[in-house]
């Protein structure tokens, strides 16, 4: 790669195109293709999160992409939300439909008159299901793959329904853990912070966000989690029967990630020479390169399948190509490959291997006999070094601002706003007077201190960013 990362925006897209991401030349904008790698990137990222999900009790399903106009319209608060972003099928081949179809923003209208069919009474709940699919959205913003795209060709969405506000309440720190446990395997700091009151999901009580802060200074939106309370179960009139016979309004939760999940990977972890993955997200975790002259080829070649196979349970490529050492080096570190093994004559007569991390560089040499017991540690190594680094670097972005007067002066700079306040109007306030947005307060971290607008005691930390 040419692109230096500072220049983040240039390097996002070279490094999506170089490692075989995405194909971004698909004529029609805001729609992309999944290349072979990134594809395997994808399934293995979502795998994990699927994980995370079967084993607290949700249930994947898939429902269909078409909705009815007089469905879609049928909460109106939601639809406002998502009217200027609604793809419309008004045609079946050269027929005029009758009804208006459109392509799903999300799933509410799809999926709540099917759980009025579902849910009759108490022993139905609570009902806990999820599914990955594509959404669209008419963005007018500038597109940008996994980021802003017009197909979102992967986005999770779980909705639930639970039978009072306690379970409602407890699905939401449920979802929480869930998802600080699939940021964390994938080394991806984060920010959760409740939206403000005027930019919570159409329909929500209110919403709950994972932020991550981009190497640009910007704030990336990568998963929420909403408490829709019972107005969505009233507008589709879903009912269910207590115990003791009472009928009841059940609560729905909804929860969301999409591709941006591996858009912040690649961003966070990704350098000038390519991809950086976890081992755990690494479609190819192990290279073996073998080191090869015109006399031993026949002798290291032999030896480099017995390495192979002494790796079996790990996802191991021995690249065989007639090819420089150099060439494959710096083709498998552009697809992020962790570990590259290189063996060559003098290693087999010393009967060891050479070791290289692709996120140091660093090389190490260690008996054949051992190999196994250092490259289950050194994947350990790779995660955690990784993880910290891009802890350090969001922390790094992030500025305590005492002023208002203070958080101008950092305007033009790469860096989140992070400020004492006492209320959202406070921050409404602010936000105003800046050319930050403000994120929302983060959750599980009371503030002390007064606020920076009013004086007053402060309650909360405010988050203010430029974003995506």
């Amino acid at each position: 790669m040419q692109m230096p990362k500072s220049n983040f925006s240039e390097w996002y897209n070279e490094i999506l195109e170089i490692a075989q991401v995405i194909d971004k030349r698909y004529n029609v904008k805001g729609c992309y293709v999944w290349m072979p790698f990134g594809f395997q990137i994808r399934r293995l990222v979502f795998d994990k999160l699927r994980t995370l999900l079967n084993e607290t009790g949700h249930q994947e399903t898939l429902f269909p992409e078409l909705i009815p106009e007089d469905q879609l319209l049928k909460e109106s608060e939601h639809v406002k939300g998502f009217e200027d972003e609604v793809y419309w099928v008004t045609h079946g081949g050269l027929t005029k439909l009758d009804v208006k179809l459109a392509l799903r923003p999300t799933s509410e209208t799809i999926i709540y008159p099917m759980f009025k069919l579902w849910v009759r009474n108490h022993a139905d709940l609570p009902l806990k299901v999820y599914q990955i699919v594509n959404t669209f959205r008419y963005e007018t913003k500038h597109t940008r793959p996994l980021i802003r795209d017009r197909e979102i060709s992967t986005f999770k969405e779980a909705h639930c329904v639970h039978a009072n506000l306690d379970d409602a309440e407890k699905e939401m720190k449920i979802i929480q853990e869930v998802y600080s446990k699939f940021w964390d395997a994938l080394a991806v700091p984060v920010m959760v912070v409740k939206r403000p009151e005027w930019d919570k999901f159409p329909g929500a009580d209110y919403t709950i966000s994972f932020d991550t802060v981009m190497p640009d200074g910007k704030t990336l939106q990568i998963a929420t989690s909403h408490n829709l309370g019972t107005k969505f179960s009233k507008t589709f009139d879903i009912t269910y029967e207590k115990e003791d016979g009472e009928h009841e309004y059940p609560y729905i939760t909804c929860h969301g990630i999409s591709g941006r999940a591996i858009a912040a990977m690649i961003a966070h972890h990704g350098d000038e020479n390519g991809l950086v993955l976890p081992p755990e997200f690494a479609p190819i975790q192990i290279v073996i390169v073998p080191i090869v002259f015109k006399e031993s080829k026949e002798e290291v070649m032999k030896k480099a399948e017995e390495i192979k196979e002494m790796l079996s349970g790990y996802r191991v490529v021995l690249d065989d190509r007639e090819l420089t050492p150099g060439n494959k080096y710096y083709y498998w570190e552009t697809k992020g490959v962790p570990i590259r093994i290189e063996i060559g004559p003098r290693d087999i007569e010393n009967n060891q291997v050479v070791l290289v991390r692709r996120d140091t560089k660093e090389k190490r040499v260690v008996p054949l006999a051992e190999m196994r017991e250092a490259v289950r540690s050194l994947m350990n190594e790779i995660y955690e070094y990784i993880k910290q680094k891009a802890e350090k670097e969001q922390l790094e972005k992030i500025e305590i601002v005492e002023s208002i007067e203070h958080a101008k002066q950092l305007e033009n700079k790469p860096v989140v706003l992070k400020a004492r306040l006492c209320s959202e109007a406070c921050a409404k306030q602010m936000e105003n007077q800046l050319a930050f947005e403000f994120r929302g307060i983060l959750v599980d971290e009371p503030a002390d201190g007064l606020c920076i607008v009013c004086k007053k005691e402060a309650k909360h930390w405010g988050i203010f960013s430029k974003a995506y």
